[in-house]
């Protein structure tokens, strides 16, 4: 199966509406999306207009908009060649702290590249993966209800340049890095898309049915009609 690549809109828009099912129906499963997204920067609630460097002209004649989210951190770049992982659980449920969710996200992503031989850590003095002095993961989550939703994102054949045009994550003078760029060569995104997933799997200690971003849609649009079951 190919990784799938959702528009930023449409995947954020099934995250809020999951949130809001699992808020009215608590025995809904949790939810992960593995995907890829077309050219997208993004706005966490600290805000990050201040860390582009280019202006919004520049991205709108390239087809790239800048979108204002609810998630934590600033600024960053999603694009294709880049795996980004959303988890709407209900944190509440489990006994999940968010810090340790937070972490245990890092960890997925840590865990996924010593699958390629990388080794990569935490830094601490801010959040997310990285390579040496490079950053080569992100994490931005939010919590409403309980539940969380957004995630993380691994640079896996991402073209860096976009970088370049930012402060990533709000940090001026940072490199940013990728799996291809430290390997020489491609990496198949299915490849990781896989190891990430068995990583949530092992990490959290939940089973991962794929779904379809229809079955989602079908799921949210029941739930609209009033027809979503408890057992559902």
């Amino acid at each position: 199966m190919e990784t799938p690549s959702i528009d930023y809109r449409e995947a954020w828009g099934l995250q809020l509406g999951l949130v809001e099912a699992k808020g009215s129906h608590a025995s809904l499963p949790d939810f992960v999306f593995l995907l890829e997204h077309p050219p997208v920067f993004t706005l966490g609630h600290r805000g990050g207009r201040d860390h582009l460097k280019v202006s919004e002209d520049f991205l709108a004649e390239r087809g790239i908009p800048l979108i204002h989210v609810e998630r934590g951190g600033d600024i960053t770049y999603h694009g294709p060649g880049q795996l980004v992982g959303y988890l709407v659980v209900n944190l509440k449920a489990h006994g999940w702290r968010v810090l340790d969710f937070v972490e245990a996200l890092e960890e997925v992503m840590i865990r996924s590249l010593a699958d390629w031989g990388i080794r990569s850590g935490r830094n601490s003095m801010n959040r997310g993966v990285w390579v040496g002095t490079s950053k080569i993961g992100s994490v931005g989550i939010a919590v409403r209800r309980g539940i969380s939703f957004h995630g993380f994102a691994l640079n896996v054949n991402t073209w860096l340049a976009p970088f370049q045009w930012i402060d990533p994550c709000g940090l001026e003078g940072i490199q940013v890095t990728s799996l291809k760029r430290i390997l020489g060569r491609e990496i198949p995104m299915e490849e990781v898309r896989c190891a990430a997933a068995r990583h949530i799997r092992e990490g959290f200690g939940v089973e991962l049915d794929m779904v379809s971003v229809k079955d989602i849609h079908r799921l949210l649009d029941a739930k609209a009609r009033g027809i979503v079951r408890e057992a559902a």
